[in-house]
């Protein structure tokens, strides 16, 4: 059966120039041009009515299972006005899903920073006018700080004879009695405590995150999610994403930045062959770390102390010696690796780590990246080139963080930041992505920070202006970059014939709207192998 359709009378962004129509066979563009140019037997044809297509977005960095776990947890990012407000919503979160008690409530979404008042960390004693019953837990936007009340400290048998663990902490009072503020490596000894989602749940929660993210648009989705919720094996992770792939319950393509924390776990990953494993539809990528943590929470792991805190310099996760095994271990296995830096100071230990891998087992093509990559000195933005790195960026992280930057690094070092264009200019791959759940994954909201350098809803004077990209360099960063990220720069993140048909519908063109308006674009239809999922 002949499935051939053609869209005509359209703006189509190609990724390498403009066209009014395409053509759809068996999954793929067969035909890309002008109406006059496609084939005579043309199949069903559809009127565009001169809405915007390009290649569907691809978040090249994200937390596919998580976003889909979030989904079912309370609001918080839309109740973070004030302390009160976050309280509120738990209040109403508990009162509308009414669980037993002794069930674990959870929320995720609050930034202390947007509080009127106070900007003060929640703690124990503020979850517990929410509930004495229940155990709560609420995560920061960041992910990289949670807060427990009183009765999850009971739950966990955490109190003040509890060692501190290595990466990572819990602040404690004056008394030395646990706060409930849990930072890094430490949030494990909380999310040990809860129960790991059945094989049901897990297929709910990547159903409803692939749902979202069809929503805005995207196709492709580059997602850390083994070893991401305790309790939950990575091959059960790895068999049900196979499995949705090969039913057609996945309708986000998704390679997995695979997550591994020690030498013993990997070499096993890669005994077994796993590194290998995939299609296009789901595949095993690169090795994931973790470097550091977030500015917000004051613990990426700078080269200096912080200029709002002299008592710290933030936390990295790994020694020297460690990312040097890993990284050598990933790299003469033939696996890429991508790794979590916000500070200058991991990123130093990120790149020794890189030149020992790849001196000790030269590759030419072995596109080793930095996630986030935030702050960045300019020799070390030469260390990048000089080892042709790829960059995963966020640039809706300029939404929050183009606020803070200032006061949290000082002016040297914000001034070395949230690079874009000088990544480009000096021939440094670039992919961008929403680290989401830490942002919603409207990759339409990352596109305009990367084209205004502002706030969302901001008019002020863009932060470091000269590293604005154009509105088509911001769109290849979620399409073709994307594809280059991952190797598949040759089957998708274009509109040309061959590739695969994914694709995506706007009902404006993104090159001649207001750019403040960008994330306002309402995103028509998405379409996965020429068929439409949203």
């Amino acid at each position: 059966m002949n499935d051939r359709k053609t869209y005509i009378h359209a703006v189509v962004y190609t990724g390498d120039g403009f066209a009014d129509s395409f053509t759809v066979e068996n999954g793929k563009f067969l035909a890309v041009g002008s109406e006059k140019e496609l084939p005579a037997q043309r199949g069903e044809v559809i009127d565009l009515s001169g809405k915007f297509v390009c290649a569907g977005f691809n978040d090249s960095h994200m937390h596919l299972v998580n976003l889909g776990m979030t989904l079912d947890m309370a609001n918080l990012a839309a109740h973070t006005s004030s302390l009160e407000d976050m309280l509120g919503c738990l209040k109403a979160f508990i009162e509308e899903n009414k669980p037993a008690p002794g069930t674990w409530v959870r929320g995720r979404g609050f930034n202390q920073d947007y509080f009127s008042g106070e900007h003060r960390f929640p703690s124990r004693y503020d979850l517990d006018t929410v509930s004495t019953e229940n155990p709560i837990c609420i995560t920061r936007a960041c992910g990289h700080i949670c807060v427990v009340n009183s009765k999850a400290l009971e739950v966990l048998g955490i109190d003040k004879n509890t060692p501190q663990p290595v990466g990572g902490r819990f602040n404690v009072d004056e008394k030395g009695e646990p706060t409930g503020q849990f930072f890094e490596t430490a949030l494990d000894m909380v999310y040990q405590a809860m129960p790991a989602p059945d094989g049901d749940a897990l297929r709910r929660a990547i159903k409803k995150g692939c749902q979202r993210l069809n929503s805005y648009g995207i196709t492709s989705c580059q997602s850390d999610d083994y070893e991401s919720v305790p309790g939950l094996p990575y091959t059960t992770v790895m068999e049900t994403l196979e499995s949705m792939a090969a039913s057609g319950e996945l309708t986000v393509r998704v390679n997995e930045q695979v997550h591994f924390t020690n030498v013993p776990a990997l070499s096993a990953f890669i005994e077994a062959g796993h590194h290998r494993r995939g299609t296009n539809r789901f595949k095993n990528g690169p090795l994931k770390m973790l470097g550091d943590g977030s500015l917000g929470a004051r613990t990426a792991y700078l080269s200096r102390p912080y200029a709002d805190d002299e008592n710290t310099r933030g936390i990295p996760i790994y020694t020297q010696a460690q990312f040097n095994e890993m990284c050598a271990l990933a790299n003469r296995n033939g696996m890429s690796i991508a790794i979590h830096s916000i500070g200058d100071g991991i990123l130093d230990r990120i790149l020794d780590a890189y030149e020992n891998a790849l001196e000790e087992c030269p590759r030419d093509d072995h596109r080793h990246g930095i996630v986030h990559c935030q702050i960045t000195r300019p020799d070390q933005l030469k260390r990048i080139k000089d080892m042709g790195l790829h960059v995963y960026a966020q640039s809706i992280f300029i939404d929050y963080d183009s606020r803070i930057v200032h006061a949290r690094v000082g002016d040297e070092l914000a001034a070395t930041s949230y690079c874009a264009k000088s990544f480009i200019e000096n021939g440094v791959t670039l992919s961008n992505g929403s680290d989401a759940p830490v942002e919603d994954p409207v990759a339409l909201r990352g596109i305009q920070c990367a084209v205004t350098r502002r706030s969302i809803e901001s008019r002020d004077t863009p932060y470091r202006p000269e590293e604005a990209l154009s509105v088509s360099e911001a769109i290849d960063s979620f399409t073709k970059g994307s594809a280059y990220a991952s190797f598949e720069e040759n089957i998708k993140g274009k509109i040309q014939p061959g590739m695969l048909a994914d694709f995506v519908v706007l009902s404006e063109n993104p090159f001649t709207v207001e750019p403040e308006t960008l994330h306002n674009i309402p995103v028509m239809a998405t379409y996965l192998e020429g068929k439409k999922v949203f």
